[in-house]
């Protein structure tokens, strides 16, 4: 994987820096806030994404690995059907 997390921590900062240059003309930052506005779309996808590896990196080790607890929680544990009443 080429982009990692603290790339994406260094273009925000680098793209905050640009939004406080003093010598932006008006349609400069007007330019400015709307690809800061669209980092930020981006980059909070990014994080979701990454808590969501995180979570279930967390959940596979206390769950499926051995760790301290190797019961699925209730409202996770598939349950049979009993299709022979229906």
């Amino acid at each position: 994987m080429k982009n990692k997390l603290v790339d994406l921590n260094n273009h925000l900062f680098e793209q905050l820096e640009r939004l406080n240059d003093d010598e932006l003309t008006d349609a400069e930052l007007e330019k400015e806030i709307k690809r800061s506005k669209a980092m930020a779309g981006i980059a909070s996808n990014i994080v979701a994404n990454a808590q969501l590896a995180l979570d279930s990196q967390k959940f596979a080790t206390e769950y499926l690995s051995g760790g301290r607890n190797e019961k699925l929680p209730e409202m996770l544990e598939l349950r049979k059907c009993d299709t022979q009443k229906r």
